[in-house]
Order: C-alpha cells, then sequence, then structure tokens
C-alpha cells in the first residue's frame, strides 16, 4: 500500500517522532500547536535521542482536504481522541485509513462509533518513548510499533518498516492493549506523583506498591477474559528498569495539562466495581492524580 498522503494528527512528542520517521519516505504533515508548527516550519523539527537530526517536514494546525487515499496516524491523548477524529469526519473519504494510537481499551470502537463503518480503522499500541523538550525539539527513546494483523494491518508493517519504525504484528490486539494497560497504570501515576523519570520507579521501597497496583490489574483483566501468565510483576520490573524516560503524564503533571489517568487507573477502578473486585491502591492513585490535576 502506498499512501497518496500522511496526516499525524495531534503531532506532540511520540506523535513528531512518527512524522519525522514517515517523512523519510512518503509525504507527510504533521498537524499541531500553533508554537509547535510555527517551529517546524521555521528551522525543522529536531530530535535527539536514538535518532539525531534535523527533519524537513510540513506542519500544519488543521487538515483541510483530505485527499484520496490517505492514512491519518491519531496521536492525540486518548481523552481528545473522540473529539478529534468526529472534527475530522466531513473531510473523510471511503478509502481514508485511520490507525489510532492511544492509550486505554476499546479506543478503536469509539474512534470507529465516532466516524463511522465506512472508513477503515486500525489499532496499534505505541511502545516507543518521547518527551517534548519544546516547540520544534523531541528526545527519542526507540521501541515497537503493534498493530493489529489485518490485511490493511499488513501492508502498515511494511510501510512503517521501510521508514524504519519497528513494527510488529499480533493476533491478540485486546490482550496487547490490556498489557500496555497494566504497564501504563503502574508508570505513570507513579512517576507523576513522585517527580521522577521511570526507571527510578524500581526502587525497593516501591516494590509492593508496584506489585499491588498489577494484582489489582490482573484481577480485573481475568474477570474481563484476559489471563496473564504467573510472573507478570517480575517481567513488568525488569522493563522499569530500562525506561529511563520521563512519562506522559509525568510531562502532562508538570505542565499542568490533563492526563490520561480515566484510560487508565480508573479504568481499572470502574471495571472492579463492575465485577465487584476491590482495587484501593489503583483508587488512591486516580485521587492523588486528579488532586494534582486539580491544583493547576
Amino acid at each position: 500500500m502506498s499512501f497518496q498522503k500522511i496526516f499525524i494528527v495531534g503531532a506532540g512528542a511520540i506523535g513528531s517522532c512518527y512524522g519525522a520517521f514517515l517523512s523519510r519516505e512518503y509525504d507527510v504533515t504533521l498537524i499541531g500547536t500553533r508554537s509547535h508548527v510555527d517551529a517546524i516550519n521555521s528551522h525543522g523539527l529536531m530530535i535527539n535521542g536514538h535518532i539525531e537530526g534535523k527533519f524537513q517536514l510540513k506542519a500544519e494546525t488543521a487538515i483541510s482536504e483530505v485527499p484520496a487515499n490517505s492514512l491519518i496516524v491519531l496521536t492525540t491523548k486518548a481523552q481528545d481522541a473522540v473529539k478529534t477524529a468526529t472534527k475530522l469526519k466531513p473531510l473523510l473519504r471511503n478509502d481514508t485509513v485511520f490507525l489510532v494510537l492511544q492509550n486505554g481499551l476499546k479506543i478503536k470502537e469509539l474512534i470507529q462509533e465516532a466516524i463511522g463503518n465506512q472508513v477503515e480503522v486500525v489499532r496499534g499500541l505505541v511502545l516507543m518513548a518521547a518527551e517534548f523538550l519544546e516547540p520544534g525539539k523531541i528526545t527519542f527513546w526507540e521501541g515497537p510499533t503493534i498493530i493489529e494483523r489485518t490485511k490493511t494491518g499488513e501492508k502498515l508493517q511494511a510501510l512503517f518498516k521501510k521508514s524504519g519504525l519497528k513494527t510488529r504484528l499480533t493476533a491478540d490486539i485486546k490482550k496487547e492493549e490490556w498489557s500496555k494497560l497494566v504497564v501504563n497504570c503502574v508508570i505513570n501515576p507513579l512517576t507523576a506523583v513522585l517527580r521522577v523519570r521511570n526507571n527510578e520507579i524500581d526502587a525497593p521501597r516501591l516494590k509492593e506498591i508496584r506489585h499491588r497496583i498489577v494484582e489489582e490489574c490482573s484481577l480485573v483483566a481475568e474477570a474481563e477474559g484476559i489471563h496473564f501468565e504467573h510472573g507478570l510483576e517480575t517481567e513488568i520490573d525488569c522493563k522499569i528498569k530500562g525506561y529511563t524516560n520521563y512519562s506522559s503524564m509525568y510531562q502532562d503533571v508538570v505542565k499542568g495539562n490533563r492526563t490520561e489517568i480515566s484510560f487508565l487507573n480508573a479504568k481499572i477502578v470502574e471495571l472492579g466495581r463492575k465485577h465487584g473486585i476491590r482495587t484501593p491502591v489503583n483508587e488512591t492513585l486516580v485521587g492523588l492524580i486528579r488532586f494534582l490535576e486539580a491544583k493547576k
């Protein structure tokens, strides 16, 4: 599949990295905030970390027209995804493809409902990391994008790999979605509350808290039909050791932005109540994050 045009909508830290990679091979436009767009159009997009360099690509604050055979990569925060997709609906064509990369559960279904069944929606999960330093400047940590195994998903994988993006397909996107959710439920609120980098929460004194979060998430997942093998807590501990970036929730709290807590730990609390499962640690973290949000 060769798309005539690729739009990265919600191009903050992660979206800008996708745009940089894809612009090596394809016609890409970033859709972002005015300050970020102006900086990119004036000086290029500067990325450091696992890739280094200046990328010259187009950036705008909105899409005015969606050409035939376009790919829209949606990288907004989870809480903005449906609103953004709904605004785009009048511009979409039957051959438009949506790749949705938000955190949380059932994002694909929410987007599909918002834009209608005439547009194909493909689910993806982001396992790379990025920090927004200032408009036009991003730090990047490499990692794979997981894409659901469909005919279009396979074509997207080929497109991503050609651009240098690590990608793998999965036949069980629901379990992958849950796996990422559990990791996010551990990392995001703890780093945001404690104001530390992700790997710092690997501290021994936080071990019981980390493992209680995972335990509660696993019980809720089981009730939802998702089974994790024994040892998930240790597996997540090992992953955390290698994550040297600041989490997206840390960055949101520091900047006074809304966080994705409603799609992470709060979703565990909600589903726990549905199944009669107590989730006191996750509930406490939700309260702490919402307190920090309210202070801004």
